[in-house]
């Protein structure tokens, strides 16, 4: 039997408009050395963090991206009718099902858009921004909402000295469209699963209910054990040295495969994960002095699938993304997982 399949013309894709949720609570050094044994400085001459913002309890990973969502949507002139894919990036929804993106999509009036869940930790909102690009320059979707969104601090064990003070929440959002001209280019993406124990959850899901298959009560203690939470963990050294001397390479065979050179861009947005990591990115690429670079880690911390459009939104609304002006993105880390591209700005 012969299937004919017939496709729409291919046309390109670009970024339409942001938009950001940032949670008011701010965290200082100072707070975060009353869980662990540091300080202020050790603390910035590690990271580059001196705040960062956590969620209340009662506001979730949807509630987020519906705000950052908005904003995206109002930026680019559109809303949720208009949304014919919604793509989400997150790793600490705390269900298994429904996905988030199918809750936020009827909440922003986008029903019956398709809505998937995109599991990469840090990567994953640049995942996120190539399944939309592929979705719209292949005729699949119209308009593809993609949102990077994480609540760190339901994960993250405030007694935990190599992680208590690196991670945060946030969202950003992101709006891909139709366009004459290119605007999102090749993405360069991979993953080395052999460390995947550099990043990881200390306890499956699973280990707060075994117990009940002979105890009920022993099921309910493990429960409220908070040493059996799934909190996040790390090898710090390890993720380190991975970062430094492999995602500069990914970064330059993103800017290769788009045809651009470190002096045509305007923007470098790297996951916002350490701010040494940011800084040996920034030598080993030979950025120019032109070149603005996102360092929204110093105030907001690591925020995951949410870092990437964060630092983006707010080099857009400081000024230092230029309208129509070349970014770099690349995210990495969990997994390990790993995506870079270069984007056209709004």
């Amino acid at each position: 039997m012969t299937v004919r399949i017939t496709t729409a013309p291919t046309r390109e894709a670009r970024i339409l408009g942001f938009g950001a949720h940032r949670p008011p609570r701010v965290i200082d050094n100072a707070e975060v050395c009353t869980w662990i044994d540091s300080s202020d400085e050790w603390i910035q001459q590690r990271t580059g963090i001196r705040t960062r913002r956590w969620a209340a309890e009662d506001v979730s990973v949807v509630d987020m991206s519906e705000d950052a969502s908005a904003k995206a949507l109002a930026a680019a002139g559109l809303t949720g009718s208009d949304v014919d894919a919604v793509v989400l990036a997150t790793v600490s929804h705390p269900y298994q099902t429904p996905a988030a993106a199918a809750v936020l999509a009827d909440r922003l009036g986008a029903t019956p858009a398709a809505a998937f869940d995109v599991s990469a930790g840090c990567a994953g909102f640049c995942h996120g921004v190539a399944l939309a690009s592929d979705l719209v320059r292949g005729g699949t979707a119209e308009h593809v909402l993609v949102v990077g969104v994480d609540k760190l601090s339901d994960f993250t064990d405030k007694h935990d000295r190599s992680t208590a003070f690196l991670f945060a929440d946030g969202a950003g959002a992101a709006v891909v469209g139709p366009s004459a001209e290119p605007g999102i280019g090749p993405t360069v993406w991979g993953s080395d699963g052999g460390q995947a124990d550099a990043i990881r959850s200390k306890h499956s899901w699973l280990e707060l209910r075994q117990p009940a298959a002979v105890d009920p009560v022993a099921a309910e203690a493990a429960a409220q054990d908070p040493a059996r939470w799934p909190y996040l963990e790390q090898q710090g050294q390890s993720v380190f040295r991975w970062a430094v001397w492999q995602m500069a390479p990914v970064a330059q065979q993103a800017m290769d495969a788009a045809g651009v050179t470190a002096d045509q861009l305007d923007v470098f947005v790297p996951h916002q994960a350490n701010a040494r990591i940011i800084d040996a990115m920034v030598k080993q690429l030979k950025l120019p002095e032109s070149v603005h670079v996102a360092r929204d880690i110093v105030d907001m911390g690591n925020t995951s699938a949410a870092s990437v459009p964060l630092a983006v939104e707010r080099a857009v609304a400081d000024g230092h993304a230029p309208s129509g002006g070349l970014a770099l993105f690349i995210g990495y880390g969990a997994g390990l997982s790993y995506a870079a591209q270069v984007v056209r700005l709004p």
